[in-house]
């Protein structure tokens, strides 16, 4: 199911309010991403790269095409790539991040997710923003020791990484 675009752009607004910054610092990973829609929509900020990771060669074949034709004024970021690999696995960025999410997983895959994401807070403290669209599974977000709830509606979720020590801390 793609992305509604005004929600979309709904949920950046209310993150570039959050945190005060217009995204040029941050990278835009969507694990799940599909045929790219969200890519596209994404591209409309300027942030310093975007990326999305899709599991179905079919669906990642369609969003490097996507990719490959995408011209638009509102465009303010061109470094647009896909990958085709396991989100649950992916190796997320060393910089800071807006981590989307549109239920690409079932329960299992999402706490794996997750955990991969805390293992890589460690290694590489910075900021990480989650927007999480139609959280049916938010439970699993608000266990984990690496993010902390700052915005939401019936629609969406947004968390944010907490400082450092609190994660190490809770892994002591």
């Amino acid at each position: 199911q793609p992305t509604e675009s005004a929600l979309f752009h709904e949920m950046l607004e209310v993150l570039r309010q959050q945190n005060h910054s217009d995204f040029h610092d941050f990278v835009f990973v969507d694990l799940g991403s599909g045929k790219g829609r969200t890519l596209l929509m994404a591209s409309d900020y300027p942030f310093r790269r975007i990326v999305g990771v899709e599991l179905l060669p079919a669906l990642h074949q369609a969003a490097r095409d996507n990719l490959s034709k995408y011209r638009s004024e509102s465009q303010q970021c061109f470094a647009l790539e896909s990958i085709c690999a396991d989100a649950t696995e992916f190796a997320f960025p060393a910089e800071s991040t807006v981590l989307y999410l549109f239920n690409p997983f079932p329960e299992p895959g999402l706490r794996r997710m997750i955990a991969n994401l805390e293992h890589s807070l460690l290694a590489h403290p910075r900021t990480v923003y989650v927007l999480y669209h139609n959280p049916l599974l938010e439970h699993v977000l608000g266990e984990s020791i690496a993010l902390k709830k700052v915005r939401g509606t019936h629609q969406y979720a947004i968390y944010e990484s907490p400082a450092t020590q609190r994660i190490e801390a809770a892994k002591i």
